[in-house]
């Protein structure tokens, strides 16, 4: 647009430089919305309060695409209710991230050749708080590049001071209501973090194994069992068949040999064994089986440890001080040396769990450990959805969430580290226990000591919500900003994050939950939906693409993706094409800015407007409520559609140049249509500025010579609407779009002038005249004028005179030569497709293909033979 001919820009018009650069803008004005104090939040405040927690990303983190995209729909949320007069409030903080962090000081150490027990707990701890001085928390930095509207001075650490006291408090609460307690149970172990690790430190992967197929007993008393794990049968302490399955009828309640020990053990009829999977006997390991451990229970057996810490055999005899993996080999070749292998399927892939951490293959084990009874916080979370208080977003995603809550389990809280918040419980030299508060003291003297053990991050993450604001002391921030309006995070932490707040925020609020409305997203994947991961080749760094193409870029092409709970695509081009989008904005605004478009006084009477006025202003209304709409409903991919076609398509393409002959001429009417054009653009940057904070701060306090759009009004629906001008522009553009269209089939160049005659008459587009020619290029009649090609669209016609603007002769040539090639390609996929023989053997894919191809070609053809019609005769 730039490059037309421009009206001189008056004195008082700001300039804005010939193109946007964000690397210039961005870092300043992120600096000064901070130093404004624009994202705080005021607890004295008479406003209505919208609160959002920040997921605390680890301190160890940097940012990734998941991020990025999570905190561009908080942001996008959080800066419109800021504009609709919100006193709003995004939470920011981090996460100690127990196991993550401890790994990491830990390989720091091993470069000095020491390791945490050198240097004890205390000094290791220190060290630990040293490393996060120094080099943790880079993640904040990052966040500022991508614009997060948080409130800095709020930023919270899960292991400050406030945070550690709420986790002191809730823990003792907790146990002297008796939910905490200590027991046995089977958890995941990995061996060389040495601690239990949480479910979704697991992650499973298909690896190659063995299967085989074991004798148990002796003589008729036998029974066949089958295991991945034959160096856990040293654990055995029972065999388990179904009660009905009368194949071992005969067996139930005797007890046979254990190969390689010296031990027999029973046979145990239960309803966990499924008679149709294999032999229909299983073995029981109970210290090293979940599901083994609770047939344990039922039937009363001992369980017996046969690892270590280590994974290394701990049980005396030929086994003892091997590796786990080097022991089921050994033991494999001790059964088959015996004759009890009867039979061996290798290799066997099977889903194994591996410590999200290093890598290790996780070992079932049990372990004494610390427990949050759950039935009854797992009832009130359920209710809590059940009964509307807390809204699921989107809805469907409520069954995933009831079967959690619906079958908790009690929740393993204890971890085998030292960096953490630790145990606040004391343990005496006669068995006493203690547990303390934090206005308490510990108990002192010979023989106490505190437990050794730290509490799962997922604990304090738990009370995000509301020990951030103060808690356990009833804070004014506690009182405005409790509870959340709405917790954004991805539909994957659901149950291990999600519910746990719901469990812990019912129970320490007095049944109020700590937020309004779930709204889940899902995961941000490669271009073909490819879960991205560095060992794929297929991870990208954001801070990469926003160095590129900008921030704001990144953002859209973010928010463009985000349907509620689905999983997010993203390539490289698709940030290209926001950066073109980002672009279009500035260049049009420029333009506008430079040839009138003003924000100065009132708008004009509808009377005193064009259609194309009109018409623009009805679209905009539409477009207000579509936004509100969608924002509403957490659909940032329709929103973000919406108004990429509205600026993009309406404003821009559309009215901008419709109105450009009306600013050319000057006059009345132009400023008419400069007022509405710069009320247009005015509203449409605030509309897009949640999503794209930075372009659309320059342009529009450029624009309005206000202080910043970040504290501007909430654009609201002005309720105009115009069917007849709606109508009206409608027709008109499609005179425009059909020309356009037989000018390029017929190979006329963009800025190619061509004469014209224009009727026009029985419509209401006799106004628009002067517009049409000055997009189409269309030059006035003139002596001689003959029409070569009449075009009838909308209720006008458009007679073109196409002598003298194209070699009629070699473009008659090149088209018959492109129809006879489209007429060989439908003459073959006919032939193809009326081939009987070929279509039975042919692969679905293939047939459907070539009906592609015939159908294209049948489209050719006709739109060639149109274009041949179309020249100019004689």
């Amino acid at each position: 647009m730039t490059e037309n001919a421009q009206h001189p820009q008056p004195a008082s018009t700001p300039e804005l430089p010939t193109q946007y650069a964000p690397a210039e803008v961005e870092g300043k004005l992120y600096e000064r919305w901070v130093e404004r104090g624009y994202f705080e939040a005021d607890a004295k405040s008479e406003k209505p309060p919208y609160t959002i927690v920040i997921p605390p990303p680890n301190v160890t983190g940097s940012l990734h695409l998941g991020h990025a995209f999570e905190h561009t729909i908080i942001d996008a949320l959080t800066r419109r209710k800021r504009m609709q007069g919100y006193e709003t409030l995004w939470q920011p903080g981090m996460d100690h991230a127990g196991i993550a962090t401890q790994n990491v000081v830990e390989r720091e150490l091993a470069k000095e050749g020491k390791s945490r027990q050198d240097l004890g707990r205390e000094a290791f701890v220190e060290r630990v708080w040293q490393w996060k001085e120094e080099s943790g928390g880079q993640i904040s930095g990052q966040m500022r590049r991508l614009g997060d509207g948080v409130a800095w001075s709020r930023e919270r650490f899960t292991m400050d001071e406030g945070l550690s006291e709420a986790v002191q408090t809730i823990f003792k609460r907790l146990f002297d209501d008796g939910l905490i307690y200590r027991a046995e149970r089977i958890i995941n172990w990995c061996p060389r973090c040495l601690t239990a690790i949480s479910d979704i430190e697991v992650e499973y992967q298909d690896d190659d194994g063995e299967l085989v197929s074991i004798k148990y007993g002796e003589g008729d008393e036998t029974l066949v069992v089958a295991t991945t794990r034959a160096e856990t049968m040293l654990g055995d302490t029972a065999v388990a068949v179904h009660p009905d399955d009368e194949r071992y009828a005969h067996l139930v309640g005797k007890r046979i040999r254990l190969p390689l020990t010296d031990r027999t053990i029973p046979v145990v009829a239960d309803t966990h064994v499924d008679p149709e999977f294999g032999t229909g006997a299983v073995k029981v390991t109970p210290a090293h089986d979940p599901n083994d451990f609770e047939i344990g229970r039922r039937h009363d057996l001992p369980n017996i440890t046969v690892m270590d810490e280590r994974a290394v055999i701990t049980v005396p005899g030929p086994f003892q001080g091997l590796d786990r993996f080097e022991a089921r080999s050994a033991i494999v070749a001790a059964l088959r040396a015996e004759g009890r292998i009867v039979a061996e399927k290798r290799p066997y892939v099977h889903s194994v769990g591996h410590c999200s951490r290093c890598k290790t293959t996780v070992e079932p084990r049990l372990s004494l450990q610390w427990w949050v009874k759950v039935a009854s916080l797992a009832k009130a979370a359920g209710d809590a959805v059940r009964d509307g208080r807390v809204a699921i977003h989107p809805k469907e995603m409520e069954s995933r969430y009831f079967a959690w809550v619906d079958d908790l389990r009690d929740w393993n809280i204890s971890r085998q580290l030292w960096w953490g918040h630790r145990i606040p419980v004391w343990h005496g030299p006669n068995g006493e226990t203690v547990c303390v508060g934090p206005d308490e003291e510990p108990p002192t003297g010979e023989g106490w000591s505190q437990d050794t053990d730290v509490l799962d991050t997922w604990f304090s993450s738990a009370l995000w919500p509301f020990s951030t604001l103060g808690w356990p002391e009833q804070t004014p921030s506690l009182e405005k900003f409790y509870p959340n309006s709405v917790l954004v995070t991805g539909y994957d932490i659901l149950f291990f994050w999600v519910a746990r707040m719901m469990l812990f925020g019912l129970y320490a609020m007095d049944g109020t939950p700590p937020f309004h409305t779930i709204a889940l997203h899902g995961m941000v994947r490669d271009q073909f939906g490819k879960k991205m991961s560095k060992s794929f080749g297929n991870a990208v760094n954001p801070l990469d693409w926003m160095d590129k193409y900008g921030s704001d870029a990144v953002r859209f092409t973010l928010a463009r993706g985000a349907n509620p709970g689905v999983d997010v695509p993203i390539g490289e081009d698709w940030v290209q094409g926001s950066r073109n989008f980002a672009n279009k904005i500035w260049n049009a605004t420029r333009f506008a800015m430079m040839n009138g478009a003003t924000v100065e006084g009132p708008l004009p009477a509808p009377e005193q407007m064009s259609a194309t006025d009109r018409w623009i202003l009805s679209r905009l209304g539409e477009t207000v409520a579509q936004v509100d709409a969608y924002y509403d409903d957490y659909q940032f991919a329709k929103l973000s559609d919406t108004l990429f076609h509205f600026a993009w398509d309406e404003v821009f393409d559309w009215y901008v140049e419709l109105s450009k002959t009306t600013f050319f001429d000057g006059g009345e009417q132009a400023k008419v249509s400069g007022r509405v054009l710069g009320e247009v653009l005015d509203v449409t940057l605030r509309l897009l500025h949640p999503v794209v904070p930075f372009v659309t701060e320059t342009l529009w306090t450029t624009l309005t010579g206000k202080e910043s759009v970040v504290i501007a009004d909430w654009p609201a629906d002005s309720g105009f609407r115009d069917q007849d001008a709606e109508r009206e522009i409608e027709h008109l553009q499609q005179v425009i779009t059909e020309v356009r269209r037989f000018r390029a089939d017929q190979g006329l160049q963009p800025g190619q002038k061509v004469p014209a005659r224009l009727d026009l008459s029985g419509t209401s587009l006799a106004a628009h005249e002067a517009a049409i020619r000055q997009v189409l290029r269309l030059q006035p009649e003139g002596d001689g004028f003959h029409a070569t090609a009449t075009l009838p669209v909308a209720g006008a016609t458009v007679g073109l005179d196409l002598s003298g603007t194209i070699d009629v002769e070699a473009e008659h040539k090149r088209l018959t030569k492109d129809l006879g090639a489209a007429e060989k390609e439908k003459a073959q996929a006919t032939a193809k497709l009326g081939n009987e023989a070929f279509l039975a053997k042919a692969p679905d894919n293939v047939v459907d293909k070539i009906r592609t191809r015939l159908a294209k070609a049948e489209t050719d053809i006709e739109r060639i033979t149109a274009q041949i019609a179309g020249l100019p005769q004689g």
